[in-house]
């Protein structure tokens, strides 16, 4: 009765309630039965239309409320995101991690949360006097959503503690079930071995309330997965901006309304207990006076405050200096693979909440470029293993797993496959810790071996900078050389944040004629290169800077050694900053380095057009406008879909040090 009267009075409210919203009318039974038997030791990730359920966990109408109106004291996300978009730490209740509106999107981190009790289960860094579950919420219609199986698969694989609960209405939108798909949930579980299936009627209290007690005890003491598919109607608008008249028939919402819980249950409670007509109808009275007033005091609560727009985009990182011995004595230069290698390693060594996964990382290969090799015959095939063909499981899962305080590395093998992951990356983890005001920050490194050399075509070879900069809550690393390499690893792991370290496979073995310097003594076990810190590579000469014959170039990666080796053809007059991360940007060096010189390049190995080497260089025109004695210059690969196999065609795509020596020519007599 109380999800009953809070949906009516949101309809009846409209232009109060102006942002868009769904609410569980017809779910109302299934949601309240599992809000119920939930503990605090769980973990529950709810989907957009679960207010029931967080009802039945113990939540006022009047927090929920402050969501729907978005009002600054939203305890959920401070105003920033929709109503029933959950994401909580309190004591008492079960855990929610950030939940996003892309449908089926949450599977995969909720999956993630359930991998990460297991993994601390068997490492024995948590011993839980109740063993904890996930559950995972979704509506059947998200089941279609590849990434859904992707979750499925690893979860029978690994056979994790976790309950996919999910409420079937027969609607996706104005899509029903028999336009979008040839079976419900309950039947496409069955194609993944080590499933435990059940059926419910989701509209009936009691059954749903037994069913679901026997599927969480179940989970609990088994530890496997479970899919709870129930059977549900709906009976409300798919959201408040998506009416149901607008596309459902009277005869359809008539038949659905035989199934309303809320009349079912009245009437089982009349027929089997003591209660009467007059007890039940003042229960609902009762509550149409509790929400109305939790309503109204929703409405009267302040705004957001606008100075807080820009708060938790980060926590805090903990790196802001360098520290550490870069150059220990008595040492020999190692590649760049083997000290991020060694980062990795030393890494796995301090801190046993530290694991790494991904394709072909574990023991038989450790990686196709040899960047994991032996980690694990040290660590183990649980704290080091391979990965299925899965780029959105790796990205993603790596939200849960940050929720239960462990702390992900895993790696995409080629950054051409960034791709299905990136939607997980940008949907999730990149927004988790602003949509949650600072209580779900993931952290996390994601690898990605990048760049073109020696003929790795069209699929292999790619640059995806540019991609991933436009992707707001992440930040990224580009190391050109060992020292660097292992520094931000190291600082990557302690930030707190999600980071994506692009490592140049041209570089990791510096097998690429010109990049020898890409060796260096590896630095100590304790040395640490913050983000957004760049580097002079190459200093010019004091007389060419004084008599205005010199130029920067600033650049990153392979262009690093491009860049090196076309000054050799102008001694003295060239000076080139090496970025070392993209996001934070060292921009104070980057502008008082074009100030000195008035004259400057900016480099990159990507395509040109629309790139971040291009919108960099429209900053430095902005912010050195009065210094420039020429406009700013940029170099990139041919604006071409890929790069070809033929390494004559690649060479014909990409810079190179000839390349960039007759534009630093063609500055120099500006």
């Amino acid at each position: 009765m109380t999800a009953k009267a809070m949906a009516e009075i949101y309809d009846a409210n409209r232009q109060i309630c102006k942002y868009v919203h769904s609410t569980s009318r017809g779910h109302e039974a299934i949601q309240l039965a599992t809000g119920f038997l939930l503990e605090p030791c769980d973990f529950v990730s709810p989907y957009y239309r679960d207010e029931s359920m967080m009802l039945g966990m113990g939540y006022r109408p009047y927090e929920m409320m402050l969501q729907l109106l978005a009002k600054g004291g939203d305890p959920f996300t401070g105003g920033r995101a929709y109503y029933n978009h959950p994401n909580i730490r309190r004591e008492g209740f079960p855990g929610i991690i950030h939940q996003s509106s892309a449908t089926g999107m949450q599977v995969i981190p909720t999956t993630g949360v359930a991998q990460g009790i297991q993994y601390r289960e068997k490492q024995k860094l948590s011993d839980y006097p109740t063993p904890p579950v996930t559950i995972c919420s979704l509506g059947d219609g998200s089941v279609t959503e590849g990434e859904v199986s992707e979750a499925f698969q690893f979860a029978v694989l690994k056979q994790l503690p976790i309950l996919y609960l999910v409420q079937d209405n027969d609607w996706g939108i104005s899509v029903s079930g028999d336009e979008a798909r040839t079976m419900d949930a309950y039947e496409f579980a069955a194609g993944f071995k080590g499933m435990k299936r059940v059926r419910v009627k989701g509209s009936d209290f009691t059954e749903s309330y037994n069913t679901m007690d026997s599927a969480i005890s179940w989970v609990r003491e088994h530890r496997k997965p479970m899919l709870v598919h129930a059977k549900v109607p709906l009976l409300g608008h798919h959201t408040s901006g998506v009416r149901k008249e607008w596309y459902r028939t009277p005869e359809d919402l008539a038949k659905c309304a035989l199934e309303d819980p809320g009349p079912k249950l009245r009437k089982v409670l009349l027929a089997q207990t003591d209660a009467t007509a007059e007890e039940l109808d003042a229960i609902e009275t009762e509550q149409k006076i509790y929400a109305q007033s939790e309503f109204d005091a929703a409405v009267v609560s302040p705004e957001p405050d606008p100075a807080t727009v820009a708060d938790y985009v980060f926590v805090p990182t903990p790196v802001i200096m360098e520290k550490g011995e870069r150059c220990p004595q008595g040492r020999d230069k190692v590649v760049m693979v083997d000290a991020a290698l060694h980062a990795v390693e030393e890494i796995l060594q301090d801190h046993p909440e530290a694991l790494f996964y991904g394709q072909d990382v574990g023991k038989r290969l450790g990686g196709v470029f040899r960047e994991a090799a032996t980690l694990a015959d040290k660590f183990g095939d649980e704290r080091v293993f391979n990965m299925a063909i899965q780029e959105a499981y790796i990205v993603g899962s790596t939200a849960g797993l940050n929720a239960v305080g462990l702390k992900p590395i895993v790696e995409v093998q080629f950054a051409d496959y960034i791709y299905p992951g990136i939607n997980q990356l940008v949907t999730e983890i990149s927004k988790s810790c602003y949509l949650s005001c600072g209580k779900f920050p993931v952290s996390m490194i994601l690898r990605v071996p990048i760049g073109a050399y020696g003929g790795g075509g069209p699929y292999h070879s790619g640059s995806v900078e540019s991609t991933l900069a436009t992707i707001k809550g992440i930040k990224i690393a580009y190391p050109s050389n060992a020292a660097d390499i292992k520094g931000l690893i190291k600082a990557a792991f302690y930030d707190g944040n999600p980071v994506v370290m692009l490592e140049h496979k041209g570089l990791y073995w510096s097998k690429v004629p010109g990049t020898e310097e890409a060796k260096t003594i590896e630095p100590d076990r304790n040395y640490i290169l913050p983000f957004g810190k760049g580097a002079v590579a190459l200093e010019a000469s004091k007389e060419a800077i004084d008599n205005g014959e010199s130029v920067c170039i600033i650049t990153y990666g392979m262009g690093v050694y491009w860049a090196k080796n076309a000054a050799k053809q102008f001694p003295g007059q060239v000076e080139v900053i090496d970025i070392r991360t993209i996001y934070p940007l060292d921009e104070d060096l980057i502008y008082n380095t074009v100030k000195k010189h008035g004259k400057c390049i900016v480099l990159t190995e990507e395509q040109l057009r629309n790139s971040f080497c291009e919108a960099l260089a429209c900053r430095i025109a902005q912010n050195c406008f009065k210094q420039l004695d020429a406009p700013v210059q940029t170099i990139g690969a041919l604006d071409l879909p890929a790069v070809a196999m033929n390494m004559g065609l690649e060479a014909a795509m990409l810079p190179s040090a000839d390349k960039v020596a007759a534009r630093i020519g063609e500055l120099l007599r500006w």
